[in-house]
């Protein structure tokens, strides 16, 4: 069985959750708690693009917060 999320003919979402990790989701299944929408529904390849253009730095945001810490502090 194939994943619905290799079918390009879905409409697709794309979520967010709190620590600004991005998922691609198909339209006709209910979001899960903890993520928001944030693009669609569209086509799979519209939702592809708004992740590659949005999400440009992969580490969860509590990562990117404690890096940033340690960065000010001189640690």
């Amino acid at each position: 069985m194939s994943s619905p999320l290799d079918d390009p003919d879905l409409d697709y979402l794309t979520l967010v959750n709190a620590e600004q990790q991005h998922s691609l989701w198909p339209a006709s299944v209910a979001v899960p708690a903890g993520w928001t929408v944030v693009h669609g529904p569209a086509a799979r390849d519209a939702c592809l693009g708004y992740v590659r253009e949005n999400w440009t730095d992969i580490r969860p945001v509590s990562a990117r917060t404690i890096h940033h810490d340690h960065r000010v502090r001189g640690s």
